[in-house]
This record gives structure tokens, sequence and C-alpha cells, in this order.
């Protein structure tokens, strides 16, 4: 089986979206992912995920099949993956060829996680030659067709991924619905809910998705991952200053005007309406912002709530010195509350 219940510390893992820093470049972006995945492996982090955006000038890692290659060569133990892949952006066919290319690089360290939402926008979806409402609808059909072309090839097939075919790679489907809850469910696969952005459903999704399961060849039971955002520092003024780069992305990209991450400021009231904080307030609900005491007493309060079988930890940090540090921390944190 290629997941197992943990009866003692709950895995913990990084989901990483490559952030651009105002002043810094694509280049800067992913030579700081993997400094930080390398980091992440020497401290205990379970999993390090890359996650697909488009047109995004924060985010460098749109080519995410190409950017899971750059950190596994880079690491030697850590599981290295997508959080996720967006499939309607690709034929089944590309991603089992890309993921199995991946898988024989690096065997038995590469997971695929799947999502539904396209992770741009519509008119950028077009340019990457997908209609994304179609798309968006096929998405079942989409996954088991991709499960296919990672099984050991049946008498008369005519389509294999080469490589892939046969490599089972482990798949995950990433949701922050109802609707990915019940397809993993009803497939037998791990479910990642995206808590960190999304927190709406998360309560109902989970009880969904552990009440309605059905055991697969993957999985035997149901297997749930949070994601939670983390900014610890030494104190939790610091924490808090370092946390504005994150609501201020969230603010520029509610009002159509994404770009870098921007610098932290020292009060996030100076930037935003009040509304405007209400929203981002409720969409980063799940979030560990402080001191490593801070931290710890609020991670251990998400895991007494959701009982997550593993956390995905977030930070979407402009300064890279004290994401490195906010992530050492999380790590010291996460074993000794649990």
């Amino acid at each position: 089986m290629w997941f197992v219940k943990h009866d003692a510390m709950i895995p913990f893992s990084i989901l990483d979206l490559s952030p651009i820093a105002q002043d810094a470049t694509a280049a800067d972006a992913l030579h700081r992912s993997l400094d930080l995945a390398q980091h992440a492996e020497t401290w205990g982090y379970n999993r390090y995920w890359l996650a697909e955006h488009h047109n995004m000038t924060g985010i460098a890692s749109a080519a995410t099949a190409v950017v899971i290659g750059y950190v596994a060569g880079g690491t030697k133990t850590i599981r290295v993956g997508s959080g996720g892949v967006t499939l309607p952006n690709h034929s089944p066919l590309v991603i089992a060829e890309q993921f199995g290319t991946l898988a024989s690089l690096y065997p038995n360290r590469i997971d695929l996680g799947l999502g539904r939402a396209p992770g741009t926008d519509p008119a950028t979806a077009r340019a990457l030659r997908r209609d994304p409402v179609a798309s968006s609808d096929h998405f079942p059909e989409d996954v088991l067709e991709l499960q296919t072309y990672l099984e050991p090839p049946h008498p008369g097939q005519k389509i294999q991924a080469v490589p892939g075919t046969g490599l089972r790679i482990p798949i995950w489907l990433l949701g922050s619905s109802l609707f990915g809850a019940q397809l993993a469910a009803m497939l037998g696969l791990p479910f990642a809910f995206a808590s960190h952005f999304a927190p709406a459903d998360l309560t109902q999704a989970l009880e969904v998705y552990r009440r309605t399961f059905k055991p697969s060849r993957q999985l035997e039971q149901p297997y749930a991952m949070i994601g939670v955002n983390v900014f610890a520092a030494d104190t939790d003024k610091e924490a808090h200053r370092q946390f504005t780069s994150v609501q201020q992305a969230f603010i520029n990209l509610r009002r159509g005007t994404p770009g870098p991450v921007p610098a932290p400021i020292n009060d996030i009231t100076a930037y935003a309406s009040k509304s405007e904080i209400t929203q981002i307030k409720q969409a980063l609900t799940y979030s560990a912002v402080g001191s490593a005491e801070t931290v710890q007493h609020k991670l251990t309060s998400i895991i007494k709530e959701t009982k997550p079988d593993e956390l995905m930890i977030a930070g979407h940090f402009h300064d890279h010195g004290a994401r490195i540090h906010s992530f050492e921390l999380a790590a010291q944190v996460l074993k000794r509350c649990q």
C-alpha cells in the first residue's frame, strides 16, 4: 500500500508556489524553492509539492513537472510532487508521460496531485488551448483515463504512456469543495483539501470523504491532508509583519491587480479596507501566525479539530530568509504538538 495510517506523529509536508518576490526574478524563485526543499529534507518534512498556476507574475511554478524534476534532482529522500497539476489544462496522456518520466528518474519519490480548477483566468485557459468549462466537466473521466495509463497495459491496448505504463504513481485528488471529496472517496484515492485559502467547506468535505470512502488498489482506508498557512518567527510581531505579504497578495488578486509577492509592511489596516481585511481573514482562517509557542497552540487546535492524516504547510513569503526560518520553526513545533 502507498499510504499507511500513522498512530504516532502526523506527517507534515510543504506546498510551494515558488513565490517571485518584488525585485526578484523567476530564476531567483526557483533556486529558492530548491534551497527550501533541501532544508526541508533535513528537518523531517514528508513531501514537497509544487502548484501549477499560469499568467501569475508572482508564481514561478507554471511548468510544474519541470520544477518537480529540478527539486527532485537536488534532493535525495523527500517525496516531490504536484499540489497540484490542473488536469483540465492537459491531456491525461501527456501528464502520464511527464510523471512517468519523473518516476523513472526518481523512483518511489514522485506524487501526482490532481486539481480540477484551471489555476488561471478564462482567457489564459483558452491560451493553453483548453476549454475550461468542458475540460472541468470531464475531470472524473480524465482521472480514470490517467489511471489507466499508469497501470500495466492490458492485451490489445493501443495507446501507452512511455514512460509511465505500469508505474502506478500515487495519485491524489485536490479540492476545495464537496465535489473533490466525493470523487476521491468514490475512487479510493487520498484527498488533500485546500483549506489554506478556501476553508469554508473543510469540515463537511472531510466528513463526506471519510464516510463514503471506498477502498481501492491504492488505498484501503481514507487518507486526508489539509492545508495550513504557517508564518513563524522569533516573535508574534515579526510573524504578523511577514504575514502581511500573503495578505497583500490576496488583496491584490481580488482587486484584479496580481503581481510579485509584496514586501511585508507593519500595518495591514493601512493597506486594505475593513471589508477586504474581513474577506482575507475568512480565506486565511487556517493560518498559524506567531512565535513558536503561538504557532504550536494554533496547530494543536487545528489538528484536534480536523484530525488530519497529514498536514500540508504553506508559506508564501516575500523574504526567503524569513521563509526558511519559519519552516524550520514549524518542523520543530510539529514534532512537539502531536
